[in-house]
């Protein structure tokens, strides 16, 4: 008798209900695609109603948009009652909404603080804690956080920034020792230098995005399609024995 293919699903997300958060562009984007491609139902959500409403006309598939600023905590509960709406409760969160004020140390402002510790570090974890209870019901779900090379390394104009992701980090983990035991794995995706928004002064100065790409390992920057793989396989039951980790998406940025 031959041996039975037990990879078979071993990457599927079909079925599943997905949200992501910053989906109206770069990364959070492509990984709202890149679930919405392989299978599950995704709710994109993001301040920007056109380039949500754009996000789900390029991808098509089971999607939804929900058009909210989720740096206003108190208007969570009704974010996750318009997250539930289109095709229920979500067994899969990707928190890739994110913001970077790039002020320098003697520069940060008290506003400045607030609102990168609000999207970058607040968010995720009460968004999550919202949506674990129907995880915790099914015996199944992802969370999937947000880390950075600031999670590790000091960049200049980015200490508060720098903090989030390093709070980010510790977060992961405690989500994983929270909530693993209810079958919620917690990960967190570390990326290098990609070209999103937030890294356009990066990508603007051509010497600049040289001297990144050659602190690699790799020898290059980062290319959207490079989260695929890692997003679906923390999303996947491929990560089922994997929890509280960061996995660093960089080239060998911070092997180096």
């Amino acid at each position: 008798m031959p041996e039975q293919n037990t990879t078979t699903g071993l990457f599927d997300v079909s079925g599943k209900v997905a949200c992501v958060t910053g989906a109206s562009s770069g990364l959070g984007r492509r990984a709202a695609t890149v679930l919405a491609e392989a299978g599950a139902s995704v709710v994109g959500v993001a301040r920007r109603a056109v380039e949500l409403e754009s996000w789900r006309a390029e991808t098509g598939g089971q999607t939804a948009a929900v058009t909210a600023d989720l740096s206003d905590r108190n208007s969570l509960d009704s974010v996750v009652e318009r997250i539930n709406a289109p095709f229920g409760a979500p067994q899969i969160v990707v928190h890739a909404a994110g913001i970077n004020t790039r002020q320098s140390a003697s520069d940060v402002t008290p506003e400045g603080w607030d609102i990168t510790m609000a999207l970058n570090l607040t968010v995720p974890f009460f968004l999550s804690q919202a949506l674990v209870p129907a995880m915790a019901m099914g015996k199944w779900g992802r969370i999937i956080n947000f880390a950075s090379l600031q999670t590790t390394r000091a960049f200049p104009g980015g200490l508060a920034y720098g903090a989030s992701k390093g709070g980010i980090a510790q977060l992961t983990r405690a989500m994983a020792e929270a909530w693993s035991k209810d079958g919620i794995n917690a990960n967190a995706i570390g990326p290098g230098f990609f070209p999103t928004e937030l890294t356009a002064a990066v990508f603007g100065d051509a010497d600049r995005a040289a001297r990144n790409a050659a602190q690699t390992c790799a020898g290059r920057n980062g290319k959207l399609e490079d989260i695929d793989g890692p997003l679906l396989f923390l999303c996947s039951p491929a990560s089922d024995y994997v929890t509280g980790q960061i996995l660093m998406v960089d080239g060998g940025f911070t092997a180096k």
